[in-house]
């Protein structure tokens, strides 16, 4: 194929976000403007406490691309970037949103006129930019589409800070956007001063009220065994059809190897994660790489035939830590903040099938497991968990875990280990996958192939929690509106092993061996 020479693609909403997204920087991070009124007034201004504790936490915003099933593929890197520039559209919201809080209190429909309606316009022009480019390639956009264009508001649904006062700080100029952007998320215009921030809760770990939550955790001790159920359960695969297993050792992220692209959701797109990951096997991992890189790259793997790229959202402690991201689009200037963690132990293992043999992964295939819009989503497409070592029977997904003294924290992510037979990715980056059904089989037309298996484990010091509140969490970087949910854990696969080394795999699982 050659180098990928195409122009390093940001979202266009992106250029005026640069200049307004990092609002203030200090303690710990990016300070959003305060989400809760202080509990510690009185008089007139308990009104604005109690019409600031109801007002909506995030923006839920239907998923596009989840919808786009039928994408040419000469189309398929226009859509992508138009999708990009989608998600910038919900992030340039969720900040208005955050730093409007006043204009909310004092005007009921201020969300709707201000935000949610401008959104609203700006999605409608990219959604038809996308059947356009859908249409022209020869392909059927869904007729559906416009009814995607709405996005609505999500309340908060956890326990809100009644314990302190808001600081005096300034989170912002009153310059966050308003006027039109020709749907291009160029978001010019004034809030007329409605924008400054009513500063920041004294237990808000650096990211306002980004999350995470008290109510985002749970005691390993309360998780009951073998209770995940998931419509995406942790299939245990290889019992009898294929028995064998092959593990990889690619390292933990020692050379630090970070970015906030995505190379299979967004290619080209600078920040189209709008959360860090950590790349463990192939070292070109840029929204620029092409196959062509990829094959070309070298890899952590101690076996130099695995250029396979295998990658995750960073885990942090929100400690107050200034990482060297922290005014970075991706990083702390979108609330993604604290001590990034490097794992102490990162366990790639693939596993057969319990009803059949598996077949050779086909080379530069993509899977994503999990969903990293999951808390607006819903649970369909979530797959991932956490654990303590001692208590593996006890798997949590919505919520992160708490563990005891001299136990460690698991994130466990089991890929999708069904194959269509046909296609290497697909337009939604799922629809070419499937899990086992409820025996363990493959469904109707897919084949069996190894299933990847991805453990990490990390030293994370236990957060405290008091009267509600939560000091000095951890939690996984993500979309600034999903507010840091445990639900969004995702995990990316990119397959780039040579073919003697898959069949290797293959082999091994197969006969029932176990191979490094």
């Amino acid at each position: 194929m050659g180098r990928n020479t195409r122009k390093r693609r940001m979202p266009l909403a992106a250029k005026a976000v640069a200049g307004t997204a990092a609002l203030a920087l200090g303690g710990g991070g990016l300070v959003w403007a305060n989400f809760y009124a202080s509990a510690g007034e009185s008089g007139p201004s308990q009104n604005r406490t109690k019409t600031s504790a109801a007002q909506i936490a995030t923006i839920d915003c239907p998923d596009v691309g989840q919808q786009l099933s039928d994408v040419p593929d000469q189309a398929r890197g226009e859509v992508d970037g138009e999708l990009a520039s989608m998600d910038q559209q919900i992030t340039d919201a969720y900040q208005r949103l955050v730093t409007t809080r006043q204009a909310q209190a004092g005007d009921s429909q201020y969300v709707q006129n201000a935000i949610l309606g401008p959104l609203k316009d700006r999605r409608k022009v990219l959604l038809d930019r996308i059947k356009l480019e859908i249409n022209r390639a020869g392909g059927q956009a869904p007729g559906n589409l416009d009814e995607l264009a709405p996005c609505s508001g999500r309340p908060a649904d956890q326990p809100q800070p009644t314990d302190g006062q808001n600081g005096d700080g300034q989170n912002g100029d009153g310059q966050n956007g308003g006027g039109q952007d020709n749907g291009q998320g160029n978001d010019q215009g004034q809030d007329n001063g409605q924008g400054q921030g009513e500063g920041q809760t004294p237990n808000d770990n650096g990211n306002g009220a980004a999350g995470p939550f008290a109510d985002d955790f749970i005691d390993i001790n309360d998780v009951q065994p073998n209770s995940r159920d998931l419509p995406n359960g942790l299939a245990a695969n290889g019992r009898s059809g294929s028995k064998g297993s092959f593990t990889t050792k690619c390292g933990v992220n020692e050379n630090k190897l970070h970015n906030s692209d995505n190379i299979i959701v967004a290619p080209g797109v600078a920040n189209g994660a709008h959360h860090m990951h950590d790349y463990v096997g192939n070292q070109n991992n840029s929204s620029l790489s092409s196959d062509d890189d990829l094959v070309a790259a070298g890899t952590s793997c101690q076996n130099q035939g695995d250029k396979s790229s295998y990658f995750w959202p960073v885990l942090r402690v929100q400690d107050g830590t200034q990482e060297f991201d922290a005014a970075d689009q991706g990083g702390g200037a979108e609330g993604n903040v604290g001590r990034i963690l490097q794992a102490q132990e990162a366990q790639l293992r693939f596993v057969g099938n319990k009803r059949s043999k598996v077949v050779a992964i086909p080379k530069l295939m993509r899977i994503i497991t999990g969903d990293a819009k999951a808390f607006t989503n819903g649970l369909k497409n979530a797959n991932t968990s956490y654990s303590c070592t001692g208590f593996e029977d006890r798997q949590s997904t919505d919520k992160y875990v708490l563990c005891p003294e001299g136990s460690q924290l698991v994130r466990t992510s089991n890929f999708q280990s069904c194959w269509d037979g046909q296609n290497a990715d697909s337009a939604n980056h799922r629809d070419h996958v499937a899990f086992v059904q409820a025996d363990g089989s493959c469904p109707n037309g897919f084949k069996a192939i190894p299933q990847l298996q991805v453990r990490l484990v990390y030293d994370v010091p236990t957060p405290t929690i008091e009267n509600g509140q939560v000091k000095n969490p951890y939690a996984v970087d993500s979309f600034p509106e999903q507010l840091h949910k445990p639900i969004t854990d995702h995990n990316d696969f990119i397959n780039v092993m040579d073919e003697s080394l898959m069949n290797k795999v293959v082999k091994c699982i197969n006969k029932g061996k176990n191979c490094t």
